[in-house]
Order: structure tokens, then C-alpha cells, then sequence
């Protein structure tokens, strides 16, 4: 290592030690400012320091089955290695490494019993090594790849633009969740070792494909917190996406997606196993109306649809729509209002399952809707350039639809907090 490389590392491990003790100044976009200008330092240096928090307490005040309050949170810190200012390189190399920290409990298992989770920051809860790889440009700046130890959904699966975590339910914020129930897909803060790239054809269109290690023995099991290797390959899973992307005053994205995984599993309610799973999706954020009188203030509307496999998929398919409204008060440039509706279909195999195993105990299985259903309101309040509050409501319709159970629909306020760091 360099004498300059030795110093950049100790003006880092300064930041991050001094950092919350320096005073922020009021024009700052993060909680802890910049360091005394030595956060800017860094960055013109190479080395880009980057963290956030996030809690979510969800009431349930009606139906479910129980009349109480769960809160959960998600810790997540970062480095950023830019190579060519560090050394040179003139390929866009970069090194990302982040950790994450999970805590807290969950509003979906203890309080209303249904399948989507109500906070989507919940699970896995501990501290792990989240992402760990290497990316850059190839041959020509339109290629790029990326490879290393990282969770699929941070590159695939999911809408660019950010539109769906305006809401707090993990059926919208992120990626549809039946990719990993029917598959080996990794949801964040999961991450496995794996290659992605992606190739611009134009500033228009855009084609991503990735190959993932599957390895399910790995999936909350705190002891391969800091693993990289694998516990037990199962085999690879490999998504592609084509993406279109048009700018203008009414600017939208579209995605469209398949995915294979080579692991051979069980099928539902048979012993027989089925040799490889896929699904494919297609999700859109189309902005639909932009005011004439007020810059920034547009109105978005998202569409999500997404299939697995019926072989070995709990979760066979996911519906989801909506409409986002940003700036929607004069006053208020960086506010959202956003509203959604999702359907997630439970695999008919699996209710068959289940209807069985009530009859062979001699008991009355439940008349159930064939699908959980989610409605959702959320008011995104910039209280700061660093801190967002988003009250939320979301109403949910047959909780028990996944589980077989008889649940009363459930009312649940929420409320989100997220800072950076």
C-alpha cells in the first residue's frame, strides 16, 4: 500500500469515528454533515463514505389477530473505492462494500398473520456483510459488468426509478416477492456470490442478464453473517431483463424479465422433485400527467405483474398498481403522495395441501379468497434533506390467504422514519 493509499484509509476511519461529533452545517444533505469539509476530501480523493437508517413501527387497530405495535429497523453502512481517482484507471472501476444491521420485531407474524410483510425492512436480524464487488466498464463504455458477493435485487428485478419505496409494505418496495418464494433469487440484505451485465444499445434501451449461486442454507443463518463461500450450491440462477427508459416532460420505464434457476426441489404435495424453476415479470413507472404551472409536481402511475412457477411456487403470481404523486403542495417540493394496490395468488397446489391435511385431522378447512390482497396510502414528508417521515395505512384482505387461516381483514397504521447518514 502507497503512503498516499496509508493516508486515505486514516482520513477515512477519522469520518467515520468523528463524523456524528462534527457540527452539521444547515445546508447539509446528510445527519452528519461533512465532516468538516473532510467528508468532501474524500470524495474528490476516491474514497465516498455512504449510510442510512430506517424504522418502521406498524399499529394494527382492527381485524388481524392481535391489538398491538411492532417496530423493526435496518442499519446499513458503506464504502465506495472510485479507482480511477484513487489510481488512475479510466474504466469506471469501482469497489462497493457495505454491512447491514437488522433488528426488531415483525407486525406481519405477531400481530395480523398474513403473507406479505408489513414493514419491508424485517428479516434476517443481525449484522452481515452485504455486498462486496467490483465493477466496471468493458471493451466500451456501453458494457458494464459487475461481480462479487451481492444481492440480486440491488441490479435486477426491480424499477429503477426508485417509484415503489414510496411505500412501506414490502409487496411494493423492492421486487415482486414471489421471484425468490418460487426461486433462488436473493432479496436484500441477502446476497450471494454472482455476476451481472448490462449492455446500452441506445440511451434508450438497455439488456441485463446476471448468473447467482443458489444456496438456500444460507438464507438467515446468522453463522454466514461474513461467508462469501457457499454452504450447499443447489445450482444458478441466471435472470435477463430488457429495459426501455424515454425522458421528456412524461418520462417512463419499462422492464421486461425471465428468469431460470437450475436447482432441482420439490414440488408441491408430491415427493417427485422438479429439475429447474423460472417465472417472468413485467413491471412499468409511466409518468402520466406533469402541471403546467408548477415544476416537479407529476403524477406517476407503476404496474407490476409477475408469474413463478406452479411446480414449486407457494406464491404463483403478484398484481400490483398504483399512482405516486410528487410535489403534490406548492410548499412542499420533495413530498409524495402515494397510493397502491397489490394481489398476491397463493399456488393452488399449496391450498390443496393444506384442504388435505384439514380433512385428514377431521377438521373444516376455511372458505378463503384465492389471494391476499393489499391497499396501501403513504404521505412521504421531507423534513429534511436528510430525514423523510412517511405516515402510512394499509389495509389487508385475507390475511390468511397463504396460511390456510380464517383472519379478519386488518387496519394498520404505520409510520416510517428514514435518515441519511
Amino acid at each position: 500500500m502507497t503512503p498516499t493509499s496509508h493516508i486515505a484509509l486514516g482520513r477515512l476511519l477519522l469520518g467515520l469515528a468523528l463524523g456524528a461529533a462534527l457540527p452539521v452545517q444547515a445546508d447539509d444533505t446528510t445527519l452528519t454533515g461533512d465532516w468538516g469539509g473532510l467528508r468532501r476530501e474524500l470524495d474528490a480523493q476516491g474514497i465516498r463514505f455512504t449510510g442510512d437508517y430506517s424504522g418502521e413501527t406498524a399499529y394494527n387497530a382492527h381485524g388481524g389477530q392481535h391489538r398491538s405495535a411492532r417496530y423493526s429497523q435496518n442499519l446499513k453502512l458503506g464504502v465506495q473505492f472510485d479507482l480511477g481517482k484513487l489510481y488512475g484507471l479510466n474504466n469506471g472501476d469501482r469497489i462497493q462494500l457495505t454491512i447491514n444491521d437488522r433488528r426488531g420485531n415483525s407486525a406481519s407474524e405477531d400481530l395480523v398473520g398474513n403473507r406479505l410483510p408489513i414493514q419491508e425492512n424485517y428479516g434476517g436480524l443481525y449484522t452481515r456483510l452485504t455486498e462486496l464487488s467490483y465493477e466496471r466498464t468493458l471493451f466500451t463504455p456501453a458494457l458494464n459488468i459487475k461481480l462479487g458477493y451481492m444481492a440480486m435485487g440491488n441490479d435486477l428485478g426491480g424499477l429503477d426509478s426508485g417509484i415503489l419505496c414510496n411505500f412501506m409494505n414490502a409487496g411494493f418496495c423492492g421486487h415482486p416477492l414471489n421471484m425468490s418464494g418460487g426461486s433462488g433469487w436473493t432479496n436484500y440484505p441477502n446476497a450471494r456470490l454472482g455476476a451481472r451485465v448490462k449492455y446500452d444499445f441506445s440511451p434508450a434501451w438497455q439488456l441485463r442478464v446476471a448468473a447467482f449461486n443458489v444456496d438456500p442454507q444460507s438464507n438467515g443463518n446468522s453463522s454466514r453473517a461474513w461467508r462469501l463461500d457457499p454452504k450447499h450450491t443447489t445450482g444458478t440462477v441466471v435472470p435477463i431483463e430488457l429495459i426501455y427508459k424515454h425522458a421528456g416532460s412524461l418520462p417512463g420505464e419499462y422492464k421486461l424479465g425471465y428468469y431460470y434457476d437450475s436447482s432441482d426441489v420439490k414440488r408441491i404435495g408430491s415427493t417427485k422433485e422438479v429439475s429447474g424453476r423460472g417465472g417472468h415479470y413485467l413491471l412499468i413507472d409511466q409518468a402520466v400527467w406533469a402541471s403546467d404551472s408548477s415544476a416537479g409536481r407529476v403524477l406517476h402511475a407503476f404496474g407490476q405483474y409477475s408469474a413463478a412457477s406452479e411446480a414449486a411456487s407457494p406464491f404463483s403470481k403478484w398484481y400490483g398498481a398504483g399512482v405516486v404523486l410528487y410535489k403534490p403542495f406548492e410548499g412542499r417540493p420533495r413530498d409524495t403522495l402515494a397510493l397502491g394496490y397489490g394481489r398476491a395468488v397463493p399456488n393452488p397446489r399449496s391450498r390443496e395441501v393444506q384442504e388435505l391435511s384439514a380433512f385428514k385431522a377431521g377438521t373444516d378447512y376455511p372458505d378463503l379468497n384465492n389471494a391476499e390482497q393489499l391497499i396501501e396510502l403513504s404521505y412521504g414528508y421531507q423534513a429534511t434533506p436528510w430525514l423523510t417521515l412517511r405516515p402510512d395505512v394499509q389495509y389487508i384482505i385475507e390475511p390468511g390467504a397463504f396460511s390456510g387461516d380464517n383472519i379478519d381483514n386488518a387496519l394498520v397504521l404505520g409510520l416510517q422514519v428514514k435518515a441519511v447518514f
